[in-house]
């Protein structure tokens, strides 16, 4: 997918015009292990770069998703609270936590694409 994003926490996006759907890497995924449990953002909640988006809980540990831009979100995906294996989908096929409407897509410009993420995880081991 070319319009993927990543950040060094770990947060992917899929950026469809001027919304981002915000989820978590493969890498992510495998560190937290069996998922037990998400706690999505409100719709309409006011998000700045950084904040706190969302925490998912496993069975190791709890983590936070933060916001990778500034914006509103306009969508939580609530199917992945009955069914956490969602959250092993890409985030443009069902593996979003929660749409964010930006407002300053210039904000991506400081976000890796897929090969600048490849060479990062090698650096984190």
């Amino acid at each position: 997918m070319p319009n993927l994003k990543f950040t060094n926490d770990h947060e992917c996006l899929h950026v469809d015009g001027d919304v981002a759907w915000v989820g978590i890497t493969k890498y992510a995924q495998e560190a937290l292990g069996d998922l037990v449990f998400v706690e999505l953002p409100d719709v309409g909640k006011q998000v700045s770069k950084g904040d706190e988006l969302a925490v998912v809980e496993s069975v190791k540990t709890a983590a936070e998703v933060y916001s990778p831009v500034d914006g509103e979100v306009v969508e939580a995906n609530s199917d992945m609270e009955g069914d956490l294996d969602l959250m092993s989908k890409d985030v443009g096929d069902g593996g979003w936590i929660a749409k964010i409407k930006m407002s300053d897509a210039a904000q991506l410009e400081g976000l890796m694409d897929e090969a600048a993420y490849a060479e990062y995880l090698k650096t984190v081991d």
